[in-house]
């Protein structure tokens, strides 16, 4: 059963050459048969690994090392199902919103990224 939906916006900042960059990712937290909880992450309508373990988190552009993200926003989206919810019910005849088939998918990367911290502007020599 599906406990939480949620986008979440993960922060990188490689620890080499110091460059920064977000990707929006969405969560889905999952309780399965045996009452344990499991995390799934997708970008870009993929399915991939936990952006806060080494393996998951996606290679700098500039020079290709991982290094893990922090959470820096977060958006929860309301799971259906509570009867009080507002809800529209779909007409049967099936031609309700059919844009949405065609309509391009929202890339993880469409946001504005952060600005590059004081740190990060340093020429590598005054990093060590």
């Amino acid at each position: 059963m599906i406990t939480e939906l949620a986008v979440e916006r993960i922060d990188f900042t490689c620890g080499a050459c110091w460059h920064r960059w977000s990707v929006d990712y969405d969560v889905q937290r999952y309780r399965d048969a045996l009452d344990a909880e499991w995390e799934h992450f997708y970008r870009d309508n993929t399915a991939v690994p936990s952006p806060y373990t080494p393996a998951g988190a996606p290679p700098c552009e500039h020079c290709g090392r991982r290094w893990v993200g922090r959470l820096v926003a977060r958006r929860p989206i309301p799971v259906a199902g509570d009867a009080e919810s507002l809800r529209s019910r779909i007409p049967a005849e099936g031609a309700h919103r059919p844009e949405r088939h065609t309509a391009p998918l929202l890339k993880a990367t469409g946001h504005l990224q952060p600005e590059p911290d004081a740190r990060a502007a340093r020429p590598s020599e005054e990093r060590l």
